[in-house]
């Protein structure tokens, strides 16, 4: 295999990866956020999608990441008639954000991270032993 095209499609995933974290890390930021009004919506969870994608130059398939669709899931509900946000049976709409699920795509992610880390970091010792072994 192409040391450069197993470079860049590791480091697509690092990529990709980094952008999956940063979403769910903002689903979880806004896992208790409430509407303002009774009307308003609360925050819906973010879900990252991936794509394939062609590196024209390596001629290397990489990943990327795709449009982050929002989960159409229903919201949770919580009896609090003082907040502002309360219907008129007094129950107030929270983000449809799990943060078990979402703990549980995060530690997913951080390991797809690790295995591509580890990818770039293997290719490089295969680089560093083959000129070595020439050098010889």
């Amino acid at each position: 295999m192409d040391f450069l095209k197993s470079l860049i499609t590791a480091a697509s995933g690092l990529e990709a990866q980094s952008g999956r974290m940063r979403i769910i890390a903002e689903n979880i930021a806004n896992a208790d956020s409430t509407a303002r009004s009774p009307d308003g919506e609360p925050y819906r969870r973010q879900v990252p999608t991936f794509r394939q994608a062609l590196d024209r130059e390596s001629q290397s398939r990489t990943v990327e990441l795709g449009p982050v669709r929002p989960d159409q899931g229903d919201f949770r509900l919580r009896y609090d008639p003082s907040h502002p946000a309360a219907n008129p049976e007094g129950y107030v709409e929270l983000p449809n954000v799990n943060r078990l699920v979402e703990s549980m795509d995060m530690r997913n992610a951080q390991r797809s991270y690790e295995a591509n880390l580890n990818v770039i970091q293997s290719t490089r010792q295969m680089i560093t032993r083959t000129i070595e072994i020439l050098r010889a």
